[in-house]
């Protein structure tokens, strides 16, 4: 039977858990506020880690950019705390990156759904209904 998931997915899974858990929990910096984490990827040799984040104030850069500088100075903790919860031998160097992928995902649905409504609109204000009605 083959293995399903390799040791590096597992322990970036567990990793992802538990720095959820640390920073809702045991961070208490008011820098960090609502952050959420999107995932983690964890070298081969279990060295490094590098966590992907998203804030709950995603509209503002600035607030984004102090958030992630908060988090680079809390990796020392959090790493610890990471070394108490999870029995491994070497315990990764945490780097932290800003996910913008829920952003751009929004912003294309919102693309997609403006483009629709405009389409929709345009059909309407020419009389233009056959191109949906097969009762013809």
């Amino acid at each position: 039977m083959a293995k399903e998931f390799s040791r590096t997915q597992r322990v970036s899974q567990e990793m992802q858990k538990e720095i959820a858990i640390i920073l809702q929990r045991e961070v208490k910096d008011p820098r960090i506020g609502m952050v959420t984490v999107s995932g983690v990827e964890v070298s081969r040799d279990l060295a490094y880690a590098k966590v992907f984040v998203t804030f709950l104030n995603d509209s503002d850069p600035n607030a984004v950019r102090v958030g992630l500088k908060a988090l680079h100075e809390a990796s020392g903790f959090i790493r610890m705390l990471i070394g108490k919860a999870m029995r491994l031998r070497v315990v990764p160097e945490l780097t932290f990156a800003y996910d913008n992928s829920l952003v751009e995902g929004m912003r294309m649905s919102n693309l997609v759904t403006s483009v629709v409504k405009n389409d929709e609109e345009r059909r309407s204000a020419s009389g233009d209904t056959s191109g949906n009605s097969e009762e013809e």
